[in-house]
């Protein structure tokens, strides 16, 4: 049916006047930093259209400009005798948010000090707003016996009819003159006579072609592993929201544990949400879950639109047993869902550095408590947080002592990186390079870890000290060989590689500092004859280049596999038998109080991608710090080691996990603007303390932010500091309630922040 004759069947109903409504209001919010909802009344012929969850355009500000928000309640109560405005379009057909998405947003919203709006504009993929990938169609049913009316049917019409009717479902126009062998105009005139009733319906053009799958078994478990599924299960079956802090030791079967226990999740029927910290994880974590379960759905920021909304669609309708993603899978409209998982839950990625910067690891309790699940935060390496919880007995600690199948621990041993430098060493000791070798020879398979990339961390001047740094940050920039050009790690900028010093002029320039683009050029300059792959952000740029080479290591196609932090997770190959921590003080020694946590839990993450078969894994920890508590407590895969010592620290100073903190970031394209507003309004906060109990909320600063000026803006920085999240919200709201900044200052208030940079 061509175009003009559709729309016939589907005329729009034209707007009334904004004075026709019907008695019934809409509360809505908008994508903006404000914390209230706005009351707009509801045009009569948008009555039962108009229901929380659903996106609605509503005339906005001064301007009346038709603005894109989201309907959070209706009711019959207007909140003023005033007269308000009306609902101008409704946006969508069904609502895109349940009942307890609206509940956990506003929870968000609220706790993290941001505007609702904001936090649902947020939470819904673009691809979903956008409908990717779907096209309207015309879907045409008959109309029950007793309601047909008396216009007689032709031949070719009575005939279009009954195979209506033989369908059994709603059919398309396309499909009806297919089945009845006759033409789109036989099957309007099903529509006119009034024997079949029609509708628009958005449908998918194309799903997503899948792999095929190769089932696997169930594989036993050892006693621990029992006793884990066992717990979880008596949780799942009984519909209530506990929460499991899973500690196993890399390589103890968390993954069988999670597939076990959403096996029982599946058997009652509900859908379940795991959460991975890497992309780089996706293709593995989605390949072990498909051999397990029929319907698995995956939601990343590296599908296409298209496929996202599909996966989405799929998951709205109750189709899916489970979900899997990065972060923000979190959200996925789970109609009955039984149990969330968040594997590697210390991960900082599961903290979100824009607005609303939530904490996923948090917002999944959250969930858990609105929906009745049970909630499984597993590590090898768990957040402070998580671990003081389990022992305050807030959440129940699973233990997986051992590895699987009694495998060993690799052996961990540190290389003083002193005396290696003072030998003329370069990124690899002589240590690690035979170690390589060894390991090649032997036919095993080498991962070199190193957390920065690009070819060298540093460009600088030996004559004057000049660092090169970025014109719009306060940061040094890194050299990359392959696109000679000199990259800032913060804003993306670009800079031409200088042939001088920009300060002094001298043509003294000096490269210092290594990155995995340097380090894979000295690999395979002296491993000529290996085959060498790099994982990083530069060479892995969407899922397939992932599951390219992690396919092809897995095959032994690659004997040395270098990378940054995604290779040193959740990545399981048993023929790994060495792993070389080229630095391990890249992140030690900056000022953030989580330095030694991340050092610890980086090195002991990567330790355990070895020795998972049935050759003893080796694990060597180049360091200038082999005395580091952190790194000791790595080597000897001695977690309550790390606790122990770093745990003191933390409780003295009143940082987390003891002290909930939120970190004040104020900015201004002027230094002393941004420096003037900071001291007004912790002045603010400070005044506001005598509301509370002394000593119940702190304020510390402020002070230049470690990064002092990030894209074009000074940045200045402060804390507050309290042992109840309740009390430093209630300060927040007391201090910025009329608050007015000089000139074009911004604040953001960064509640539980992960990063101090």
């Amino acid at each position: 049916m061509a175009r003009s004759q559709q729309r016939k069947l589907f005329d729009e109903a034209k707007l009334p006047p904004e004075d026709e409504d019907a008695g019934l209001y809409a509360q809505v919010v908008f994508n903006r930093p404000l914390r209230e909802s706005f009351t707009y009344a509801i045009p009569v012929d948008m009555v039962g259209k108009i229901l929380a969850g659903k996106r609605v355009l509503a005339p906005f500000g001064r301007g009346n400009n038709r603005t894109t928000g989201f309907c959070v309640g209706v009711s019959e109560e207007p909140p003023t005798t005033q007269k308000l405005k009306s609902i101008a379009a409704v946006l969508d057909e069904a609502p895109l948010l349940t009942p307890s998405m609206l509940r956990l947003t506003k929870w968000i919203a609220d706790y993290y000090a941001c505007g609702w709006g904001q936090v649902l504009d947020a939470v819904l993929p673009h691809a979903v707003k956008q409908r990717s990938g779907t096209r309207w169609t015309v879907f045409l049913q008959p109309v029950p016996e007793e309601k047909r009316p008396e216009a007689k049917l032709t031949a070719k019409q009575q005939r279009a009819f009954e195979s209506l009717i033989d369908l059994k479902r709603p059919a398309t126009i396309k499909e009806l003159a297919q089945s009845a062998r006759c033409g789109a105009d036989c099957i309007k005139a099903l529509v006119t006579k009034g024997w079949a009733t029609s509708e628009r319906r958005r449908v998918h053009s194309r799903p997503p072609v899948l792999a095929p799958i190769v089932w696997d078994r169930p594989r036993a478990l050892n006693p621990h592993q029992k006793a884990a599924v066992d717990a979880i299960g008596g949780a799942i079956r009984d519909g209530i929201a506990k929460t499991f802090l899973l500690h196993g030791v890399t390589g103890s079967g968390k993954t069988e544990v999670y597939l076990q226990s959403i096996a029982e999740v599946v058997k009652l029927g509900r859908e379940t949400i795991v959460l991975v910290p890497e992309i780089s994880l996706t293709p593995q974590t989605i390949e072990r879950f498909r051999q397990r379960f029929d319907e698995v759905a995956v939601l990343h920021s590296h599908l296409s639109d298209v496929d996202r909304h599909w996966h989405w669609q799929r998951i709205a309708r109750g189709e899916v047993q489970v979900v899997i993603g990065a972060r923000s899978a979190l959200f996925a409209p789970c109609p009955n869902l039984g149990l969330i998982v968040i594997d590697e839950e210390h991960e900082t990625t599961f903290k979100q550095e824009t607005t609303p910067r939530y904490q996923a690891r948090d917002v999944a309790a959250q969930r858990s408590r609105l929906e009745n699940v049970p909630l499984i935060l597993g590590s090898a390496t768990p957040s402070l947080e998580s671990w003081l919880a389990a022992r305050q007995r807030r959440i129940e600690l699973l233990s997986l002592p051992e590895r699987v199948e009694n495998l060993p621990m690799p052996r961990v041993t540190t290389v003083d990186m002193r005396h290696e430098y003072r030998s003329g060493a370069r990124a690899l000791s002589g240590v690690l390079r035979r170690a390589v070798i060894e390991t090649v020879d032997a036919k095993g398979q080498v991962i070199l870890f190193l957390n920065r990339r690009g070819f060298s961390t540093t460009i600088l001047c030996p004559s004057c000290g000049h660092v090169e740094s970025c014109e719009h940050c306060e940061i040094s920039l890194t050299f990359h060989k392959k696109l000679d050009r000199l990259l800032c790690h913060f804003c993306d900028a670009e800079f031409p590689v200088p042939s001088r010093c920009s300060s002094c002029g001298l043509p003294s320039i000096r490269y210092a500092g290594i990155g995995t683009e340097r380090l894979e050029e000295e690999v395979t300059a002296l491993f000529p004859n290996y085959r060498c792959a790099r994982m990083d952000s530069d060479t892995m740029r969407s899922a397939p280049h992932y599951d390219k080479v992690l396919t092809a290591f897995r095959r032994g196609e690659i004997d040395i596999l270098l990378g940054t932090q995604m290779i040193a997770k959740g990545l399981d190959f048993p023929n790994v038998h060495l792993v070389g921590v080229v630095t391990a003080d890249t992140g030690r020694n900056i000022p953030d109080f989580r330095a030694s946590e991340r050092t610890f839990q980086l090195i002991a993450q990567v330790a355990g991608r070895t020795g998972r078969g049935q050759t003893p894994g080796r694990v060597l920890v180049q360091t200038f710090n082999p005395d580091d508590p952190a790194i000791l407590a790595a080597t000897k895969h001695d977690y309550h080691r790390f606790v122990n010592e770093e745990m003191p620290t933390r409780k003295e100073f009143g940082y987390p996990p003891f002290d909930s903190l939120m970190r004040v970031i104020v900015r201004a394209k002027d230094e002393e603007v941004a420096r003037h507003a900071s001291k007004i309004l912790a002045a603010r906060f400070r005044a506001c303390l005598s509301e509370f109990p002394p000593g119940a909320v702190r304020v510390l600063g402020p002070a230049p932010a470690p990064v002092a000026k990030l894209r074009d803006h000074y940045r200045m920085h402060f804390q507050v500091h309290s042992r109840q999240p309740a009390l430093r919200q209630k300060l927040l709201e007391m201090a910025i309630k009329d608050l007015q900044l000089p000139g074009d200052t911004e604040f953001t208030a960064d509640v539980d922040p992960i990063s101090m940079m």
